[in-house]
């Protein structure tokens, strides 16, 4: 079984910001420089396996052919038992074009009441997540985690993306959109999916602390401004922007006034979630304060 060594260049199969920040933030304690699939200018291949699994490895594997590097997939999404493991692989597509997962809760929620699914404590659902690793030759390796669960409506908290508002994880009180990140990652099914990871093909490398820097707040700031989806998650955005200025010791931007000013100004007609647009003209702003 083929390895990774520190200072290898990986390759994350995917677009979507979140989801690489997030695998980021696991590899980088390895030693491992990720680079996106979309930094690299690679298309991203339509999932059309049936399954978690042929998913990640399609992803995986045309990332590799095309960098000529190794390459991470992630296929993840929400298994709901009383719809028979719905959304499931289509998790990301009920949130239609747009990616509003504040259409997809809805959605979700809407057929368990149609299915009158709303038991005490709450429908049972698992998060699961299979990581693909791939090479340029063709080798594959896949990896699978799961975290178990019930749902609440209407969802809760601001943190985390996706679906993560309306789960409790079997154990806790909190919505994974309550928790703290710390909290929720410690127990996360991409966790569990790159714990298993780790041990197969990252050989005798321990992980080593990652010292605070600039540009990896800054991408974290853009990747969770790209995934919002409601207006508890700008809240929670405003919040953490307004740490960063004062940890960067810039002048202190009145976020309220501004916000007030952007919403109106935000065309109706925007192709995305309004609180995201929100979120990135407010990046924008400040970012532009700051230069």
């Amino acid at each position: 079984m083929r390895t990774l060594t520190r200072g290898m260049k990986l390759v994350v199969a995917s677009h979507n910001k979140g989801k690489v920040w997030e695998i980021d933030q696991l590899i980088a304690p390895y030693g491992l420089a990720a680079v996106s699939a979309g930094q690299l200018g690679l298309r991203e291949p339509e999932e059309t396996e049936p399954t978690f699994e042929g998913n990640a490895r399609l992803k995986a594997l045309a990332a590799a052919t095309g960098s000529g590097l190794p390459a991470l997939a992630d296929d993840s999404g929400l298994e709901v038992d009383c719809l028979g493991g719905a959304p499931g692989i289509f998790s990301a597509r009920w949130a239609g074009p747009q990616k509003d997962f504040g259409v997809a809760m809805e959605k979700v929620a809407h057929e368990i009441t149609a299915r009158h699914g709303w038991t005490s404590p709450g429908p049972r659902a698992n998060f699961i997540s299979v990581l693909c690793l791939a090479w340029p030759g063709g080798q594959t390796q896949t990896f699978e985690g799961k975290v178990y669960g019930r749902l609440v409506w209407p969802p809760r908290g601001g943190n985390g993306f996706g679906y993560d508002p309306m789960f409790v994880p079997d154990g806790y009180d909190q919505t994974f959109g309550e928790m703290e990140p710390a909290g929720k990652y410690a127990i996360s099914h991409r966790t569990r999916a790159f714990d298993a990871f780790r041990k197969a093909v990252l050989g005798d490398l321990s992980a080593q602390p990652v010292m605070p820097n600039a540009d990896r707040d800054a991408a974290g700031l853009h990747a969770a401004a790209a995934n919002i989806s409601t207006r508890d998650e700008l809240k929670t955005f405003v919040r953490h922007l307004s740490a960063d200025l004062e940890r960067r010791g810039q002048p202190r931007v009145d976020l309220g006034t501004l916000m007030v000013a952007l919403e109106d100004s935000v065309a109706e007609e925007s192709t995305e979630p309004r609180w995201r647009t929100l979120a990135k003209a407010l990046l924008a702003a400040t970012e532009a304060k700051r230069s």
